[in-house]
């Protein structure tokens, strides 16, 4: 069973920055692909960033393109999202995804695993 333990979240004013970590309790998937989706209120959940473990390949949402950057920490097997320049629609439940690479990187169906969620509040 993979664990994966979100943190980093919490109360910004727009404009201002955060980071995000996930890390994962289990060394068996160092090669799987790590995703970030967040959730707003009354919203479906949506896809925010992806990772592919090997070769660092990112892939990013519109809404969050120059503004969000996801990495990683090989060592300590944990992902992050940096945020800058937030937006109050930024404001959401974000969510921390492990699976293999397969399936669209963007569909939450293509991860196995999911993290607890950290919230994010932006305020204007």
């Amino acid at each position: 069973q993979v664990q994966l333990v979100e943190s980093g979240g919490g109360l910004v004013q727009a404009g201002g920055s955060l980071r995000l970590s996930c890390a994962a309790s289990a060394r068996t998937i160092p090669t799987w692909r790590r995703g970030w989706f967040r959730q707003a209120r009354g919203q479906d959940r949506e896809f925010v960033a992806a990772i592919t473990w090997t070769n660092g390949f990112t892939t990013y949402a519109d809404s969050v393109k120059g503004r969000f950057t996801i990495s990683r920490d090989d060592a300590k097997n944990t992902v992050y999202l940096q945020m800058n320049n937030l937006k109050p629609e930024d404001t959401a439940v974000y969510y921390c995804y492990v699976g293999r690479p397969q399936g669209p990187e963007t569909a939450p169906e293509s991860y196995a695993y999911r993290g607890q969620g950290t919230q994010v509040t932006v305020s204007s």
